[in-house]
């Protein structure tokens, strides 16, 4: 990991939400990608807790994502953002599981099929790939796992799953990543195609970030001083 700035009291203290009358439980959001903050800021719009992220604490890491399972990848990220920031974390690790290409590309579906290909040249490797199969040998899923963790452990683990397809064809311009490639049947569209307030009610990672909060309350509710004292800050006055 490189880079790593040390967020300061000031910045810390700007993630603490004002004026909620009693302490305020606060999330970081352990990714520099901006897609993925802009989405996972929308999910848990409505989580009990105050989200921040790299960008609020001047702080960035760069994780080496050396496990070969979605949960240790998320865990490796979560972990090193908590440990750096001092704050509870929240990474994910999320890819596209090909049936047809045994899995693949899986956990390495940020790197496939090599380390910087932009998106359009993959969907051409990807759709000579399945050159000729029928859409039901075409069949696809999204995968995502979050972790949420402090600076010593591991709180919550969730997955969450969406199946579809991968079409003849890249189409619309929504999303990131292999969106535009990810078809889903029951619409016909992929989810390049699909608006955002749609796409958050199905997607893998709304289905994990549901989980994750579900299970964060559950936590919580059994015994409060799980979380962390220093992330259950009093608001800022």
């Amino acid at each position: 990991m490189v880079n790593t700035l040390t967020p300061s009291r000031e910045n810390r203290s700007a993630m603490t939400e004002p004026g909620t009358g009693g302490p305020t439980r606060r999330i970081l959001l352990a990714t520099t990608n901006p897609h993925k903050i802009v989405e996972l800021r929308a999910l848990l719009a409505g989580a009990p807790f105050t989200i921040g992220d790299p960008n609020d604490l001047g702080l960035d890491l760069d994780v080496e994502e050396t496990g070969t399972t979605f949960a240790a990848n998320a865990t490796l990220k979560a972990l090193a953002w908590a440990h750096a920031a001092g704050i509870v974390s929240l990474a994910d690790d999320s890819g596209l599981e090909v049936d047809a290409m045994g899995g693949a590309p899986g956990v390495y579906s940020a790197r496939w099929p090599a380390p910087g290909m932009p998106y359009p040249e993959r969907f051409k490797v990807l759709v000579a790939a399945l050159d000729g199969l029928p859409p039901e040998r075409r069949s696809a899923r999204y995968r995502c796992v979050i972790v949420v963790a402090d600076p010593q452990r591991v709180l919550v683990t969730a997955e969450g799953t969406v199946e579809g397809r991968i079409a003849l064809a890249p189409r619309g311009t929504g999303g990131f990543g292999y969106d535009p490639i990810f078809e889903l049947p029951e619409s016909g569209r992929t989810f390049g195609e699909t608006p955002p307030a749609e796409k958050h009610q199905i997607s893998h990672r709304a289905r994990a970030v549901t989980a994750a909060v579900a299970a964060l309350e559950r936590l919580i509710a059994a015994d409060p001083t799980a979380w962390p004292a220093a992330d259950a800050a009093a608001p800022a006055t």
